[in-house]
């Protein structure tokens, strides 16, 4: 089958995977975008796993003030290498992660980093919500209400501002895929005019 430089871009903007790597999934797909883009999800994924254990020693601190200056964000995303820091490709990886993070305002970057007084703060909170809900139902209740906090407060998991069909964590697999070095979001502070603490 012919495969469209055209789908093979489009498959690009949405993974930032290689030319190559998508065109060879387009055509693993039978040219169905969105199977190609499960199949590169996967790969993202495996290629991220398998890096995983590397150090990431090197890497940039970058900045994001939004229009009209009342939201700014530093983030510190590591790498193994300098050489990967100095790409535009990494680059642009940090300077859309901190817009990502004005925008959608996560907590932390992920669940093993949330204070565990905050979650039994909202466990209790979802607990007194389902209150009324028949006992059998509503541990479920709870734990899914907890699930989709954990997920809107923890970076990783948040659906991605920019592509809502990717979460954060997948725009860092397609970048450790396409970069072929372990990236990991070390930290990150967002301020906003008029918080208290950022």
């Amino acid at each position: 089958m012919e495969i469209s430089a055209q789908l093979v871009k489009e498959l690009r903007d949405r993974t930032q995977a290689g030319f190559m790597e998508c065109r060879k999934a387009l055509a693993d797909a039978a040219g169905d975008m969105e199977k190609a883009f499960g199949i590169l999800k996967q790969k993202g994924s495996l290629h991220a796993q398998k890096k995983s254990d590397r150090v990431t020693s090197e890497g940039l601190v970058s900045s994001y003030i939004h229009a009209g200056s009342k939201i700014g964000v530093l983030i510190e995303v590591n790498c193994e290498t300098d050489f990967v820091a100095r790409t535009e490709d990494f680059k642009t990886l940090t300077k859309d992660l901190a817009m990502h993070i004005a925008a959608a305002s996560p907590k932390v970057v992920d669940r093993k980093d949330m204070d565990e007084k905050i979650v039994s703060e909202a466990r209790e909170r979802f607990l007194e919500e389902a209150k009324d809900k028949p006992e059998n139902v509503r541990h479920k209740i709870v734990e899914g209400k907890l699930d989709k906090f954990l997920q809107e407060s923890c970076l990783l998991e948040q659906a991605y501002v920019k592509d809502p069909g990717i979460t954060v964590r997948d725009l860092i697999n397609a970048a450790i895929a396409k970069l072929g070095e372990n990236v990991i979001v070390n930290r990150f502070v967002r301020y906003q005019i008029g918080e208290a603490n950022g």
